[in-house]
């Protein structure tokens, strides 16, 4: 997907139908006694509707669209005849979208599940007709229920994207190369800072016609948790993520020093991270030979799953595939 193509957020103003109002009708027929009251009810307002569709991968088709109106309901006529209920309107999102009150925070909603629906405003109820409020000794009443009014919010939509395996590591770490190296996906790839600016997916085939998703998270630096460079930004998407594949470098001086401060970041950021299961990549592997592997196996990490791998010469593809497909199902 095209960096400029990318919509992670959008602020929308939403606004539901108002409700019909009843009818104050009475039945005057030729031949007919004492027709008595009988207008309708009125129409329900139309709904704000928040749909998962997995067709859409960001938020780009409401970037230009920050007025969501619902129809209103129609009123109620004579002989009992109930108003037309507004159509609701549909906001579809891609998997992994919440919707939040920008003032409070609050989550008003989420969807994770394709075709899964959720009410984010009510229409207005419909008012009551007259005919209801007949009784023995008010035989023609006058009174009939207005409709109630639309609801009005201004919602934030925030997406975060959904994953079996979401890439963690420095800039140039090897992040999107991997990607592209055992998906089909193709990122920006280049030897400078921030190449990758909107975060990728891909699906990695396994054996077996299995597969499992894996995606690239812009890279992180000391410091993303307090806003520094684009970590921020991209820490929500890590947060859907089944499992966590940290990335450093064969060239990193200390490989624990560097995975220790990636863990920090996060745990600043959500400390609930930290229990998503955790694997690391040693990228660039075909840098070093044997005997510089074996010096730099005192710097790594004894409590995580490790492998030596390089996206050049294919050198522990296989191995950390397999390691990512049995910790995905244990």
């Amino acid at each position: 997907m095209a960096s400029s193509n990318f919509i992670d957020y959008v602020k929308i103003n939403c606004r539901s139908g108002a409700g019909g109002a009843g009818s104050r009708h009475f039945r005057r027929e030729k031949f007919v006694d004492k027709g008595g009251p009988d207008g309708g009810d009125g129409g329900r307002g139309g709904h704000v509707i928040l749909k998962a569709n997995s067709q859409h991968w960001t938020l780009l088709h409401l970037k230009y669209k920050r007025h969501i109106r619902a129809e209103n309901g129609e009123a109620g006529s004579g002989a009992r005849c109930n108003g037309k209920q507004g159509d609701d309107v549909i906001i579809e999102v891609p998997l992994g979208t919440i919707a939040k009150h920008p003032e409070t925070g609050e989550i008003l909603a989420e969807v994770t599940e394709d075709g899964q629906e959720v009410i984010l405003l009510k229409g207005g109820r419909g008012g009551l007709g007259n005919h209801h409020f007949k009784t023995a000794t008010n035989q023609t009443p006058e009174y009939f229920q207005p409709g109630d009014p639309s609801l009005e919010e201004w919602i934030i939509l925030e997406l975060k994207l959904l994953a079996d395996v979401g890439l963690v590591g420095f800039p140039n770490a090897g992040k999107s190369t991997l990607l592209s190296t055992v998906s089909a996906a193709q990122p920006e790839i280049a030897d400078y800072p921030f190449t990758t600016l909107v975060p990728n997916l891909g699906v990695v085939a396994y054996r077996n016609f299995k597969s499992f998703v894996m995606a690239d998270i812009p890279g992180i630096i000391e410091g993303a948790s307090q806003g520094k460079g684009l970590g921020l930004r991209f820490l929500r998407h890590i947060e859907r993520n089944s499992i966590l594949l940290f990335l450093v470098p064969a060239t990193s001086e200390n490989i624990g020093d560097e995975y220790r401060t990636l863990l920090n970041e996060l745990e600043l950021y959500d400390s609930s991270l930290l229990m998503k299961d955790r694997l690391l990549a040693i990228s660039k592997g075909d840098l070093l030979d044997e005997e510089l592997k074996n010096d730099l196996l005192k710097t790594v990490p004894n409590d995580i799953p490790y492998v030596y791998i390089s996206s050049v010469t294919q050198e522990g593809i296989s191995e950390l595939k397999d390691l990512i497909w049995k910790t995905l199902n244990p």
